[in-house]
């Protein structure tokens, strides 16, 4: 019988929308590793690696820390399943598409829930919070980090004050912020926080980061039914991924190794040096944007380093500029969500991908076709702005340029 299916062979794109980004050739290889099988003694070693590495990562000294094997939306639905019985006040922030993903899910759950929420582009004020809050006993309270769909970054600290006052666990959603924005689970008093392996850590999609408190773990045991889920359900999976390693599900063996040598690279790097790589390429991006006469949609102070959200100018046609991009350039970036659909272009700098090589290349690669598009601006001027600050950076670093 004839194949009519032709051998797979991919791209290779300079991935630059807000996730998958770039992967290393490291973690190509650990994916390339013989599987074995999910009890092996070999990948229970593995899997003691991924913890301990993420531990370190969430900075946290949480038992509960894990790698769900699924997506970060699977990380975002094994803490409601797990933290919700039905009729428990529940406040869900808003500012976006996955703040309104995290308020669906509770709802599923069956929370009794208060949404709180901004206009995409704009920071949920915590006083608004605190006032819907105020005189309640809740069961919990969940913030995004930084909102994938926005490019706003939302302050912890005022969250886990709101939660103490109110007596509610504080999820965060740190999916497009992990490895490559401050985050501290311990110091900063997060009961659950989940991620994605397709993000700053820069494995492939299909693994999320989760970490939980020992508040968590007696939650659990207080629960009065069941969790809803069996796959996510806390209790049984940690028989796995705990001391006791007893089956649960076969694991991903393949994306394990992957994350594993992810979480290598990071640690050799440093997560110091990682956060400011990520602030310097942002603040790049963004002087050579405003270089251009783009305006962004999130005000300075509340900017996420690793997705920047900017404008669509006037009569310019957002999917078109995208697609020549990807043609023309090789260069993927993504378009706005729901109601920003068509208004904004969002473009991601998360691990591998924030490169100085990078934004100078999209930058380059942009102007030109906003000129050929009708878009009137000076030549070479967002290069120029993110060279510069690329030569302060260096100097104030004492490095030559």
């Amino acid at each position: 019988m004839k194949t009519t299916v032709g051998e797979l062979n991919p791209p290779q794109r300079i991935l630059m929308a807000p996730g998958p980004s770039l992967v290393d050739a490291r973690v190509y290889r650990a994916l390339l590793a013989p599987v074995v099988g999910h009890l092996d003694p070999e990948f229970l070693r593995v899997m003691d690696d991924v913890q301990a590495m993420l531990r370190r990562l969430f900075q946290t000294e949480n038992q509960l820390t894990f790698p769900v094997s699924g997506t970060g939306s699977a990380g975002m639905e094994t803490a409601f399943c797990n933290l919700i019985e039905l009729g428990d006040p529940v406040i869900v922030c808003v500012g976006g598409h996955f703040g309104a993903r995290m308020a669906e899910m509770a709802a599923r759950a069956g929370a009794r829930l208060e949404r709180i929420e901004t206009t995409p582009g704009t920071h949920i004020d915590p006083e608004r919070v605190r006032a819907a809050a105020r005189g309640q006993r809740m069961r919990l309270l969940a913030i995004v980090h930084g909102e994938t769909s926005t490019g706003v970054l939302q302050e912890i600290a005022p969250y886990r004050e709101i939660a103490d006052q109110c007596g509610a666990l504080l999820v965060v959603d740190a999916v497009a912020t992990l490895g490559g924005m401050p985050l501290a689970v311990d110091r900063e008093r997060i009961d659950v926080c989940f991620s994605a392996s397709q993000k700053c850590l820069s494995a492939p999609p299909g693994l999320a980061p989760f970490t939980a408190s020992p508040k968590i773990e007696e939650a659990l045991r207080q629960r009065k039914t069941p969790v809803t889920s069996w796959y996510f359900d806390l209790t049984t999976v940690m028989k796995y991924w705990g001391q006791e390693r007893t089956y649960h599900h076969t694991a991903p063996i393949s994306m394990i190794y992957a994350l594993r040598e992810a979480l290598r690279l990071i640690e050799e790097e440093t997560l110091p040096v990682r956060w400011q790589r990520h602030q310097r390429n942002h603040q790049a991006l963004v002087a050579g944007l405003e270089a251009l006469g783009l305006e962004l949609l999130v005000a300075p102070a509340h900017r996420m380093w690793t997705v920047t959200a900017v404008k669509v100018p006037a009569g310019i046609e957002d999917a078109k500029v995208r697609q020549r991009l990807l043609n023309e350039f090789n260069i993927e970036i993504a378009g706005g969500l729901g109601e920003l659909r068509g208004k904004i272009w969002r473009i991601g700098l998360m691990g591998n991908t924030a490169t100085q090589a990078n934004v100078l290349l999209f930058l380059a690669a942009l102007e030109e076709i906003l000129q050929e598009e009708g878009f009137r601006l000076a030549s070479g001027a967002g290069v120029a702005a993110a060279e510069q600050v690329y030569l302060r950076a260096a100097a104030a670093a004492g490095k030559p340029a």
